[in-house]
């Protein structure tokens, strides 16, 4: 006869591994916090999803660094893009499935000098990821050729904000405007630290057109043109964008995109990821 406890000790050894590992969840009172694996840039991409994992975090927005090759010239990427086999997307699917971590978007930022086969096979990557949205950091006058090639793949692509006034950039309100007038597969990825250095209200602008905002980027930075610090210690309204998440309901994903460890700094990545995730929960709560 078996004691209890070997018993049970029979009974763990008979649960498949994936079930045995405890998966990550990070929504916090309804409101999804994830990655942009942006984060945790200074990681090939198998050492990125276990940072997330480590930091407890469930759902990504996958930046293509972790996947196109980096440091090549022009055409050698654009060949690549073109030919990479989308087999290949497909298993960087079945690496974030089974560490228990969503893919929510992938990060293909568009620019001017993209080729239709580029253009279009940015959306058959994304398929192959299995998402429906991509996040662009583009610029606005190529947004009604973005839109040409999403709507044919009826997909979304979120535009991305920085803080930089040079024509052409998503900076203010009114460049996302532009870009979605008449586009109807343009939407918003709104990273309110961005917002805030360049002067503008990342609440009311979240108030405003939510329905139009795919994901939100969280860092922190001090307005006019400030640097990116710990979350806490700008000027960004971290704490009041979950809060309307949360009290809102509207199901916006917040990802962390942690920069403020820049060169010389020597910030362990997870580490400071963690902290990012730590005040996210305590603004939740």
């Amino acid at each position: 006869m078996l004691t209890r406890r070997a018993f049970h000790r029979l009974a763990l050894a008979a649960v498949p591994v994936s079930m045995a590992i405890a998966k990550p969840n990070s929504k916090i009172a309804g409101v999804q916090i994830g990655a942009q694996s942006y984060s945790f840039r200074d990681k090939p991409l198998d050492a990125a999803i276990a940072g997330m994992v480590e930091v407890g975090l469930n759902e990504c927005e996958l930046w293509q660094g972790h996947v196109e090759p980096q440091g090549v010239p022009r055409e050698e990427l654009r060949k690549w893009r073109t030919t990479v086999p989308l087999d290949t997307f497909k298993g960087i699917k079945k690496k974030f499935d089974d560490a228990g971590v969503k893919l929510y978007a992938y990060n293909y930022s568009f620019k001017a000098d993209f080729n239709d086969e580029e253009m279009a096979r940015g959306f058959e990557m994304a398929r192959a990821l299995g998402v429906t949205r991509i996040t662009a950091s583009s610029t606005v006058p190529i947004a009604k050729r973005i839109d040409e090639f999403a709507s044919k793949a009826k997909m979304v692509v979120a535009v991305h904000n920085h803080s930089r006034m040079d024509p052409g950039e998503f900076a203010t309100p009114d460049s996302f405007a532009q870009a979605m007038a008449g586009n109807k597969n343009i939407a918003i990825n709104l990273d309110i630290g961005h917002f805030t250095a360049a002067n503008f209200d990342a609440v009311a602008f979240l108030k405003e057109h939510h329905e139009h905002i795919v994901t939100i980027h969280i860092k922190d930075r001090k307005k006019n043109q400030g640097d990116n610090v710990p979350l806490g210690q700008g000027d960004t309204p971290i704490k009041e964008v979950l809060q309307l998440l949360k009290n809102n309901h509207w199901g916006i994903p917040a990802n962390i995109e942690y920069e403020y460890g820049g060169p010389g700094k020597n910030l362990d990545t997870v580490t400071e990821v963690k902290k990012c995730y730590e005040y996210c929960k305590n603004a939740l709560a």
